[in-house]
């Protein structure tokens, strides 16, 4: 089961530094993420989600890929992968992974114009490690769909206030 933490973050730049230390986390097996998005909203309130791949391009690639390799069997490369690159694109466009974009961005209207949002979402975590990780970075939890101890935990930690550490291996 997967569990879903947002956090305010007075800057882009930190909600992308805090991003950073997750993704070294995961690389270090701490923590696994199943998605990690940064929300801005800018001074005319308008939300945009940076999001740790982009389906669109991915989707041009591997279009291109396949439409190349059909083209050449149908002896018409080019045209193969301009329809391949195109259908990819289409196709990553139209691809949603992780959390729901829609409800990231009516989450985030919530935020001060000029702030970010950190929307992550954790499969597996080792608790104290990355409470440990993410001590004194600042930022308010926003929602979350952790109990109210491990919730409360994950706050301190971010305040760089000591706070019991809940025994559970999920966070």
């Amino acid at each position: 089961m997967s569990d879903l933490v947002v956090i305010a973050f007075p800057t882009e730049a930190k909600a992308e530094e805090v991003r950073q230390k997750l993704l070294a986390m995961q690389k270090e097996y701490l923590i696994e993420l199943g998605d990690a998005v940064v929300a801005v909203k800018d001074a005319q309130g308008h939300i945009k989600l940076n999001q740790l791949i982009n389906t669109t391009a991915a989707g041009a690639v591997s279009g291109t890929f396949w439409g190349t390799l059909i083209g050449l069997i149908f002896l018409m490369p080019l045209v193969g992968a301009a329809l391949g690159a195109a259908s990819g694109t289409l196709g990553g466009y139209l691809t949603d992974v992780g959390i729901d974009d829609k409800w990231m961005k009516e989450t985030a209207a919530a935020i001060q114009p000029g702030t970010a949002a950190l929307f992550v979402l954790v499969r597996k975590v080792t608790a104290d490690k990355v409470l440990e990780g993410l001590k004194g970075e600042g930022g308010t939890v926003l929602k979350t769909s952790l109990d109210h101890t491990k919730e409360a935990a994950l706050q301190a930690a971010l305040a760089n206030v000591q706070a019991a550490v809940p025994p559970s291996p999920s966070v």
